[in-house]
């Protein structure tokens, strides 16, 4: 004799399909929570690059620099990551001059400007600002506007330097922004041009060697009229890039104290004066 199948009754097969249905529910939860992918989760929010941001996490640290018979001036870059900045513990330990991050884009302006931008200036140093450069995003002629209008300005009062370029390795996505070199350099002399037209001033160029020569071909046609600041984490500033045989400054370490970027400007601090004065 067969055994009678054993039936499910409605109250059990209820409580079956609700089961199921709060895991998938629970799983569709988790997949949407979770990040699309590795890279992603790595990729900063847009507007919190920082100068040698890229620099370090592409050719990160070779050393600190070695004694040197040429007479140096101490300085610092800052941006928001930095928050309210101790300008007097600065000022006491030998730096000189600063600058500070304004803006990046066209949409991008730095909340601790101010109290950066200011403060340095009135515990005695010589400052500027600087302007991340985005190349994939407005051209450059419209972000040097934009710079000029938050905070990148010049006057031609002994004490503001020169708005600062800084271009460098993409920190959101492509290294050299989906650019040719050729369109890199048309980027980079529309965003000086407009901004030598908005204040009378050359701007300085930030970089690294190693981006420059990947992402314009070491195009050498700016080292005559503009300044370089050089970035490189190591015991000497290295080889510089097409058209430049001297550097103006040097950003050669990202932990240094009170605030981790520090500077050397390749002169003394009257010659730093003479760069405000233009």
């Amino acid at each position: 004799m067969r055994r009678p199948i054993a039936v499910a009754s409605s109250h059990s097969r209820r409580l079956l399909t609700s089961g199921v249905l709060l895991a998938s529910q629970s799983l569709l939860l988790t997949l949407s929570a979770a990040p699309a992918s590795a890279d992603d989760a790595r990729t900063p929010v847009r507007g919190t690059a920082y100068m040698g941001s890229g620099v370090l996490a592409h050719e990160g640290v070779q050393g600190r620099p070695a004694g040197t018979r040429v007479t140096q001036t101490e300085g610092v870059d800052v941006s928001s990551h930095q928050g309210n900045v101790a300008w007097s513990t600065l000022w006491n330990s030998g730096v000189k001059w600063a600058y500070t991050k304004a803006t990046e884009g066209t949409s991008y302006r730095n909340p601790y400007y101010s109290q950066q931008y200011d403060g340095s200036y009135d515990v005695g140093m010589i400052r500027g600002a600087y302007h991340f450069a985005i190349p994939d995003g407005a051209g450059g002629a419209a972000q040097a506007d934009y710079f000029v209008d938050h905070g990148g300005g010049w006057s031609k009062d002994g004490r503001t330097l020169p708005g600062v370029l800084d271009i460098e390795y993409n920190p959101y996505g492509d290294t050299c922004y989906g650019r040719t070199s050729s369109q890199m350099v048309g980027w980079i002399r529309d965003f000086l041009d407009r901004y030598e037209e908005r204040t009378g001033r050359q701007a300085v160029i930030y970089t690294s060697t190693n981006w420059w020569k990947q992402c314009t071909g070491d195009y050498s046609g700016f080292g005559s009229a503009n300044p370089l600041w050089i970035a490189r984490y190591a015991s000497t500033v290295g080889p510089l890039p097409a058209g430049w045989d001297v550097h103006t400054m040097w950003q050669y370490t990202s932990s240094g104290p009170t605030v981790g970027d520090h500077d050397k400007f390749n002169g003394t601090l009257d010659r730093v004066k003479a760069l405000a004065n233009g």
